[in-house]
């Protein structure tokens, strides 16, 4: 039991503390004090595990791959039970189907007083017609409208009975040629990784060597990274013990799992019962490590990372599939909301904000001002130059005056009539006189 707690402030706590299993800055910042006595806390993981008993479990995988390679009888063998019952194969004259379809099986298993409601998505018709093009679009709408129908109840009044009926995992079935992939796994691949957790899985690998198999696999992972295809990967926490780290990287190591598939009880040379294939030379025991694939698949898909898958689910794939249906619908989030502020770093953005409106209002004072100045300028220029007109038209006239007394003056001085008319009128005055 730990006798420490970490104290950190509401404003240094990221919304999201862990990613990947690796903490936030902020938790690791956190400061580790004493407790100084038992308080129960430690005892939540055990609250947690009572309450996911009690409500039971839901899982939904999807096998996909050609006819023939063994999906029903994989899904048989990994959850020990007869979920698909013996299939008869279809006469000659039998009509074969013409699309792929789309078949949903559940079933409700128990063990240990664990219940798990699993729901196992099977594609006939995958791969098995003479054209194949477009044969993964029944499967990518297929996966579409799950997320949809998950969508269309959260966004329900009552949200107390949400039913969970979203592909957790897709069992990809991969022909054992032992050269590459083909376009087809190629082509399916591409569109529904970022829509679904692939498992990539090698059917009856019993046909193929150890040195075939392992180069086969090499083959898969180099045309899985060139074309850039995202697999399922097992997460790494901190803090694991090296036997935990140990079992993740060699369960890593392994895929794509080459598996045989069997539930069928066979007996060994040396006496014993398992499950497995008997042939002439010997026999094929599926849960013997050393024969195939199937104990690690089986410990990846259901012992150790069921929860893991149920997750990556929920937080990456849909939630990637939610935000590009909501902007595609025109639905827009403000990026602030439900984040929270650090009250310091809030109020320096606000002192920011302010000091910017501050400079931009006194830029547009600045401008303002020096508007009014032109237009002062520009009206005092006017003025001016209106007043040196009317200045010199006036002093035009003066001079014109001066021009007219200083004529004047020198006609009287010169003993000459001012005006011709009048010096002639007065001379017609005096003959009349006389």
């Amino acid at each position: 039991m730990s006798d420490t707690y970490s104290s950190t402030r509401n404003s240094d706590i990221s919304p999201v503390g862990l990613a990947n299993g690796t903490p936030s800055p902020a938790a690791s910042n956190a400061i580790r004090k004493k407790l100084m006595g038992y308080v129960g806390f430690a005892n939540l993981p055990n609250q947690v595990h009572r309450k996911s008993v009690r409500k039971g479990f839901q899982f939904t995988t999807m096998v996909v791959g050609e006819s023939g390679l063994g999906k029903s009888t994989l899904v048989n063998t990994l959850f020990n039970t007869a979920l698909y019952p013996p299939k008869e194969p279809m006469p000659p004259a039998a009509e074969r189907p013409k699309t792929v379809a789309i078949e949903s099986i559940g079933a409700d298993i128990e063990e240990n007083g664990v219940r798990l409601h699993l729901t196992v998505v099977d594609t006939p018709g995958f791969g098995d017609f003479v054209n194949n093009d477009d044969s993964w679009k029944p499967i990518v709408e297929n996966i579409e409208s799950r997320f949809d129908s998950y969508l269309e109840q959260e966004n329900r009044v009552n949200r107390s009975k949400i039913v969970d009926n979203r592909v957790h995992a897709c069992l990809y079935f991969i022909q054992a040629t032992g050269h590459s992939l083909k376009q087809i796994d190629i082509e399916f691949m591409r569109r529904l990784h970022t829509k679904v957790n692939l498992i990539p899985i090698i059917a009856k690998a019993d046909t193929l060597t150890d040195e075939e198999i392992a180069e086969f696999k090499e083959r898969i992972l180099a045309d899985i990274a060139h074309h850039n295809i995202h697999i399922f990967q097992a997460p790494t926490y901190d803090n694991e013990d090296e036997e935990t780290i140990a079992e993740a990287e060699e369960i890593a190591s392994k895929i794509p799992f080459a598996v045989v598939g069997s539930d069928t009880i066979v007996d060994t040379p040396d006496g014993r019962q398992v499950r497995g294939r008997a042939y002439p030379w010997g026999v094929v025991e599926v849960d013997n490590e050393e024969h195939c694939d199937f104990v690690k698949l089986r410990q990846m898909l259901v012992r150790t990372y069921m929860e893991e898958l149920r997750e990556y689910t929920n937080d990456v794939l849909y939630e990637n599939w939610r935000t590009e249906k909501l902007l595609s619908m025109g639905v827009a989030q403000d990026s602030t909301v439900f984040k929270e502020i650090n009250p310091a770093a809030r109020m320096q953005e606000e002192r920011i904000m302010h000091e910017a409106k501050l400079a931009k209002m006194e830029a547009e004072m600045k401008m303002v001002f020096q508007q009014k100045v032109q237009e002062k300028e520009a009206k005092l220029k006017q003025s001016e130059e209106e007043l040196y007109a009317r200045h010199k038209e006036m002093k035009d006239a003066l001079e014109k005056q001066r021009a007219d007394l200083e004529d004047k003056k020198r006609k009287i001085e010169s003993g000459r009539p001012l005006t011709p008319e009048k010096a002639s009128t007065s001379r017609k005055k005096g003959f009349l006189r006389t």
